[in-house]
């Protein structure tokens, strides 16, 4: 790699990194909004997860079906946070703002892929409130430093993809109204498109289909391969992962192309 190159994505990785920190200031002046992003995933382990362990109503081989559920929770909580980040991006057009990231010299895949990297710090505190929530009830983790790491690494990853969609959509729709009805129709069955609830053997062949092209459905696999003591990849941890990265990079150039579009 040539000396410019390698300046160019110094100054690609730093111009993102700043758009991240930007994000991530205006966290920090509301930190509520961490605590009430808990309450779903709690809802869901407490009440679905336990009537549901105790029913055996889903076959989930030797895993106990709270612990198989605990992952595909997490993913569902990264995916909710993720999806309506876009509208955040519509919020910053009416405040001028997108107008001036545009006049400034930084690339717009960074302007995007800052964006997602935003959500998936945002998500990681998602990955708190369910580990603590999965250990209060008794699911056997992977407490392995490396595994933690992993998860961490997917989680991220997740929230990218699915920000950088919902940035996508943003960009094509531009009012705040359709981008919350569309948003609404894509993240219920995305959720139940894939193997977060239940295993995708039990799928009619038509939703098996859908499921497998459904990149939250290897999010989860990674997710429960990594978050699980005694568990494995349905898929294999390599494809899991190249499907999340390589989802994610196509997603930030189309965003990057459609960016612009967002001011107007």
């Amino acid at each position: 790699m040539s000396l410019s190159t390698m300046t160019s994505v110094g100054q690609f990785v730093r111009k993102t990194l700043a758009i991240v920190g930007m994000d991530l200031r205006k966290l920090r002046r509301d930190p509520s909004e961490l605590l009430t992003r808990a309450i779903q995933p709690a809802l869901w382990l407490l009440v679905f997860g336990q009537v549901f362990t105790h029913a055996r109503a889903i076959p989930t081989g030797d895993l106990p079906y709270q612990d198989f559920m605990a992952p595909g929770i997490l993913a569902q909580s990264v995916l909710f946070i993720a999806i309506f980040f876009g509208i955040a991006v519509i919020w910053e057009r009416d405040l001028g703002i997108v107008h001036k990231l545009l006049a400034t010299p930084t690339p717009r895949a960074a302007l995007v892929l800052g964006k997602g990297l935003s959500a998936g710090v945002r998500a990681i505190s998602q990955a708190v409130i369910v580990y603590f929530l999965a250990w209060m009830l008794g699911i056997r983790l992977n407490w392995n430093p490396f595994a933690i790491a992993g998860v961490l690494l997917v989680v991220v990853l997740g929230a990218a993809l699915f920000s950088t969609f919902s940035l996508t959509i943003a960009c094509l729709v531009k009012t705040r109204e359709r981008f919350m009805g569309i948003g609404q129709v894509l993240t219920m069955p995305m959720f139940f498109a894939s193997n977060a609830i239940y295993p995708i053997v039990m799928m009619p062949p038509w939703l098996k289909f859908i499921a497998h092209g459904n990149p939250l459905t290897y999010e989860v696999d990674a997710l429960r391969a990594l978050m699980l003591a005694n568990s494995h990849s349905e898929f294999g941890l390599g494809l899991d992962f190249g499907v999340l990265v390589g989802t994610t990079v196509l997603l930030t150039l189309i965003g990057a192309a459609l960016y612009p579009r967002l001011a107007y």
